[in-house]
C-alpha cells in the first residue's frame, strides 16, 4: 500500500451516544449504515460491500465513546492503517456528533470523504436523525 494520509471529519447528529454507540460497534449495527454485510468472530470483523470484501480487527473499543477498526491483512495480521469511530458530546449543550478518523490516499481523498458523507447520511436517516 502507498503512504495514505490521515483525515477526520466531524458530524452533527442528533442521537443519544449510547444509541449512536450500538450502529458503531455492532456487526447488526454496522450493517445498517456502513457495509452490505458484517460479520465477526470474536475481535475479527468481516465488511462486504458488493463484491469487495475487507477484514479488521476490533483494535479498541470504549463503551459509549469509540471504536477502533485495524485492516488486517490476509494473515490476521495488522496493517498500520485503520479507522476509527467516535462520539463526541459537548458537556454543555449536550449535542452529540460523531468523529470520523481514517486514512486515504492523497488523490482519492476528496472521494473518501464524500464517501463517508454518504455514509454518514445512511447512519442518520437509521437513527432518525435527519
Amino acid at each position: 500500500m502507498d503512504n495514505k494520509i490521515r483525515y477526520e471529519l466531524e458530524f452533527p447528529l442528533n442521537s443519544s451516544p449510547q444509541l449512536l454507540y450500538q450502529y458503531i460497534s455492532t456487526p447488526s449495527g454496522l450493517q445498517e449504515w456502513f457495509a452490505d454485510n458484517v460479520n465477526s468472530r470474536g475481535e475479527f470483523f468481516t465488511f462486504t460491500w458488493d463484491d469487495l470484501e475487507e477484514n479488521a480487527r476490533l483494535a479498541s473499543k470504549k463503551t459509549g465513546e469509540k471504536v477502533k477498526f485495524k485492516w488486517v491483512d490476509d494473515d490476521k495480521k495488522d496493517t498500520e492503517y485503520y479507522f476509527e469511530l467516535r462520539i463526541l458530546e459537548d458537556e454543555i449543550t449536550k449535542d452529540v456528533s460523531l468523529m470520523v478518523v481514517d486514512f486515504a490516499e492523497e488523490d482519492e481523498l476528496a472521494e473518501s470523504r464524500l464517501l463517508w458523507e454518504n455514509q454518514i447520511s445512511d447512519l442518520k436517516h437509521v437513527i432518525g436523525s435527519i
